[in-house]
């Protein structure tokens, strides 16, 4: 059941940002922006982990999961190191992750033929 709960709210995100897309003229860069920043200020308001606890993967892959992440390391870090954390917390958190999937990428395009 929660296959099916994830993909439904993960289609769900994906659609509405597609209508977006479709009947305003907001380019895929204004989209992107905006559900991280939608991501980012339910997280900060403590919205999102509860949703993110019913959805699962499907609230967490889209964008709005990656500024869900970068406020909760910014929040985690400022209660650790203060206002410094701020500015570090981001990246304490989503480092890994982005790290891993240039490392990844870099190694599948020295071993794949580029598209033409």
């Amino acid at each position: 059941m929660q296959y099916i709960i994830a993909f439904l709210v993960g289609g769900v995100i994906c659609a509405l940002a597609q209508l977006v897309l479709d009947t305003t003229k907001c380019t895929n860069a204004h989209v992107l922006v905006g559900l991280v920043s939608l991501g980012a200020i339910l997280s900060g308001l403590g919205i999102y982990q509860p949703f993110q606890d019913f959805a699962g993967a499907g609230a967490l892959v889209p964008v709005l999961g990656f500024g869900s992440s970068i406020t909760r390391g910014m929040l985690s870090e400022l209660e650790r190191l203060g206002w410094e954390g701020l500015f570090t917390g981001a990246f304490e958190i989503t480092g890994l992750g982005l790290a891993a999937s240039i490392v990844f990428s870099s190694i599948l395009a020295l071993l794949r033929k580029p598209l033409r």
